[in-house]
This record gives C-alpha cells, structure tokens and sequence, in this order.
C-alpha cells in the first residue's frame, strides 16, 4: 500500500490469510473503521470463508465501498476460478471477456489464481482488498494486531517486503 493522491492510480490488490474462519471478518470491520477515518480508501473489499467442510461462503464488503468498484460479478468469478467452480462467477452473470481485461487490470495471473486457490485451506479464511489510497505506516499499525498472512500482492517487491514485515509473515520461496 501506498500513500498518493492521484487518481489515475490504480489499486493494489491484497489477499490476507488468517487460520481460523473469522480473522477476515475481524480486519474487514477494521478496515471499514480506518476508511470512515479516511487512512484508507477501498475500491472493494471480498471475504472468503472456507468451512470445515471444503464449502466456500463469500461476502462482499458493500458495507465499505458501496456497490464496489468491481462489484459481485468480478468476485464471484475471481473466487469461483479459486475453488475450482468458474460456473459461480459465470452464474453472476459476468461475461468472461470482460473479467480477464478487469482481472489484467489488477495483476491477476494464472499464478494468483493457484497460489491462493491452494492456500486457503477448510477452517480458514481470507480478505481480499482492492486499496487506492493508504496512510501506510498508520493503517499497518492499526491491523497488525489482526495477523493474517499475506499471500499476494500486485505491489513492488519491496513495498510487499514491507506489508509481509507488518504481518509477521515468512517469505515463501
């Protein structure tokens, strides 16, 4: 995340991991109270829940960015790709063609699309944040706490270097 104020740029997005089913809740809510200070500014925001059974419940964060810049359609079909149902996305009512262009557009390759379909295990849960502003070194203090484990990001190696640092996270190689 960085701290700009232009507005041609474009969002970073982040996929955070936590090893229980409610630690993506728990730092969306705070993510919400950082925006309404406006130390961050979202253009989505998703939950992904994967129960104990396998099953996959995914929630849209409406709540914090209204309808959402990229809206259910480009998350549905971005986790139905994940888990291995394109048919959820699709279901959605999004045409394939349009969700590759929005998906080159945020950095989404066929390696983010295996990295985190096969890191979000049953009892786990992830969020996933589309991010245009951030007042960085505040909103890394106010969700670290939190935890979670970042397993990807469209940043620059170091800024990611730097958000996986926040984290506590390993690197992975």
């Amino acid at each position: 995340m960085t701290t700009t104020s232009k507005s041609t740029r474009t969002s970073t997005l982040a996929v955070v991991k936590f090893a229980n089913e409610t630690g993506a809740d728990a730092m969306r809510e705070e993510m919400g109270r950082l925006q309404k200070q406006e130390l961050i500014k979202l253009d989505d925001a998703a939950v992904v829940v994967r129960r104990a059974n396998g099953k996959v419940k995914v929630k849209q964060a409406t709540s914090l960015v209204g309808a959402g810049a990229m809206g259910g359609a480009f998350w549905g079909m971005l986790i139905g790709l994940l888990f291995f149902a394109p048919w959820l996305g699709l279901a959605l009512g999004a045409g394939a063609g349009a969700l590759s262009g929005k998906f080159a557009d945020v950095g989404i390759d066929d390696e983010f699309i295996k990295k985190v379909g096969n890191s979000i295990q049953p009892g786990q849960s992830a969020l996933f944040v589309l991010v245009r502003e951030a007042t960085t070194e505040k909103v890394l203090d106010a969700l670290k706490p939190f935890g979670g484990e970042v397993i990807y990001t469209n940043l620059s190696t170091e800024d990611e270097a730097r958000l996986k640092d926040a984290f506590g996270a390993e690197e992975a190689n």
